[in-house]
């Protein structure tokens, strides 16, 4: 046997080396740093792709670890510094001690000229092969299902970390860099508000540019502010039938509204159970009376009122739907919304060979108007042709007018009250004891 060949002279250093004890501890303090490796990458990815519910529980257990994981969870930059810090030592404790073991089993060989291409390569690939394996890759997919797991196994033992030198001087050293590197990248960012985008509408208005286009302007700048609870129908103004009316009572229903989607309930408004499609009815006209047509009624889709409309907008889009049932913070539904009503936000009133008069006003002169006291807020914004941005800071969870009323008030005014706001005089023109039903509104 060649001792110059590197296969034959591996075989003989393997045969002929007697392992001692510093060997054999350094086999299984690698282990142990590898098990630390794979345990650390995987709180990683275990830590930061929770799930709301899996936080909700984890605030709701009652085990120790909890109180930690809670807190580790609301400070994620030192956490994130906490992981990379220890991540990096204990992976190049690997490396050092992967190289001495590397060592052991295949030792330079004296007689071997220049560089041994083949003891480098096995060297760097073999330790670089079982890092990424057993330190990267199967710890974090196995952290992405199991990460509840792995975050109340890790809790304690990363706060720990956290805090024992030199992890915390260098993670206190990595967060407050990071600071100062957002801070300056800040500093060169142009912070554009609403307000900004506004003026900036207003100031470069040519000419040429016409109203409907300058609202057009506006209606895009305010798009993202805009809740749904803001556009939707309210339950009183909109058009419901009872699963349990007959098909003829349906169809008068149909009829009269002229509208090509329905919601239908059981019981009352607040148990939405389907949205029915006018057009679905087509091939059931000669159905009996007697015909079950709640069977054909499609899944409703439910928004809550806070929503803003951007976000609706995409909803839409993407489940290829226009309308939702909007429910409050109880469950109850407030009203609908549909693509129709988003899109008018933007581009004004669409209307249609069925469509009355969207916002019921009288206009008695240039400074004194007559509202239904349930005409939305920003219907009035549009009529009376303001912002409407003093009223939206000021109201709660009112948005009609009469709501408003009551919420400033506190109390259902009664008929020739008398409210002032800003520039506006709001004057009862009718109510009884459950809601105001005409306002009279002057400009001071």
């Amino acid at each position: 046997m060649d001792d110059t060949d590197p296969f034959s002279f591996i075989l003989l250093s393997i045969s002929s080396s007697d392992f001692g004890v510093n060997f054999w501890i350094s086999i299984l303090v690698l282990i142990l740093l590898l098990a630390a490796s794979a345990l650390v990458s995987g709180s990683e990815v275990a830590f930061f792709s929770l799930s709301p519910e899996d936080k909700e529980g984890i605030r709701e257990s009652n085990i120790p670890s909890s109180e930690t994981s809670l807190r580790l969870l609301n400070n994620p930059r030192e956490l994130l510094a906490t992981i990379l810090i220890v991540n990096n030592f204990v992976n190049v404790a690997i490396v050092i001690i992967a190289s001495y073991i590397f060592a052991q089993i295949y030792p330079v060989n004296p007689d071997f000229v220049g560089v041994d291409y083949l003891r480098t390569t096995i060297e760097i690939g073999g330790i670089t092969f079982v890092l990424l394996l057993i330190g990267e890759v199967i710890p974090k997919v196995y952290a992405n299902k199991n990460s509840l797991q792995l975050v109340k196994l890790m809790s304690s033992p990363l706060n720990t970390l956290g805090k024992i030198p030199p992890f915390s001087w260098l993670r206190i050293f990595l967060v407050n860099g990071t600071d100062v590197i957002l801070k300056y990248a800040r500093k060169r960012q142009i912070d554009v508000s609403t307000d900004d985008l506004e003026n900036a509408i207003a100031l470069t208005r040519e000419e040429h540019t016409t109203a409907d286009e300058h609202r057009i302007l506006e209606g895009i700048v305010n798009f993202g502010n805009t809740d749904v609870r803001q556009v939707m129908r309210s339950r009183v103004d909109t058009i419901a039938v009872n699963e349990e009316n007959s098909y003829e009572q349906l169809m008068q229903v149909i009829l009269n509204s002229g509208y090509s989607r329905i919601p239908v309930f059981r019981g009352t408004f607040d148990n939405v159970t389907g949205i029915l499609f006018v057009k679905d009815l087509l091939k059931h006209l000669n159905a009996p009376s007697d015909f079950a047509w709640n069977q054909i009624i499609r899944q409703p889709f439910f928004v809550p009122e806070n929503k803003k409309i951007d976000d609706l907008l995409k909803e839409f889009q993407e489940k290829k739907m226009h309308m939702a049932v909007v429910v409050d913070e109880y469950g109850g539904s407030s009203g609908v919304v549909t693509l129709e009503d988003v899109l008018e936000e933007i581009i004004g009133e669409i209307t249609d060979e069925f469509d009355d008069e969207d916002i019921v006003y009288t206009k008695i002169d240039e400074s004194t108007y007559l509202f239904e006291g349930k005409t939305s807020l920003v219907d009035m914004y549009k009529v009376l042709e303001i912002d409407g941005k003093a009223f939206e800071e000021e109201k709660g969870e009112s948005d009609s007018i009469s709501g408003f009323l009551v919420e400033q008030s506190g109390r259902i005014l009664n008929n020739n009250e008398k409210y002032i706001f800003e520039n506006f005089k709001f004057v009862v023109e009718s109510s009884d004891k459950k809601r105001v039903k005409m306002v009279k509104i002057i400009k001071l």
